[in-house]
């Protein structure tokens, strides 16, 4: 995909997790926290600030897992997800690393929801 539409794709996903939460437009990290909530399967509930971080690690991994840089381990005793990194991350520009990222994150939706943005 081009950036136009990466960052097209990006905005339709923003307005519908808006829409749907009856919020403000997410930026990155709402959106990885979301993940994140997603991903260790417990539903909505109230997490500390050391959680939320973790959770934004957590849809990191899974999300760069896509390309092969993260593996899933496991679980742990309280049932949140471990990764292991499998190769380095090659050095991207601060614009390359925000497009990958919002190029991911579509992705995740799009397969989270069967729809195409």
């Amino acid at each position: 995909m081009t950036p136009a539409e990466i960052n097209n794709k990006w905005s339709k996903l923003q307005q519908k997790i808006a829409d749907d939460f009856d919020n403000d437009t997410p930026d990155l990290k709402v959106m990885l926290f979301l993940i994140g909530v997603q991903e260790l399967g417990k539903g909505p509930q109230k997490f500390s600030k050391r959680q939320k971080e973790e959770l934004m690690h957590i849809a990191t991994c899974r999300l760069f897992s896509e390309m092969g840089f993260y593996e899933l381990e496991g679980l742990d005793q309280d049932g949140w997800p471990h990764w292991k990194k499998t190769k380095n991350l090659p050095n991207y520009t601060l614009l390359e690393q925000e497009l990958l990222m919002k190029s991911l994150i579509v992705h995740y939706f799009e397969q989270l929801y069967d729809i195409s943005f």
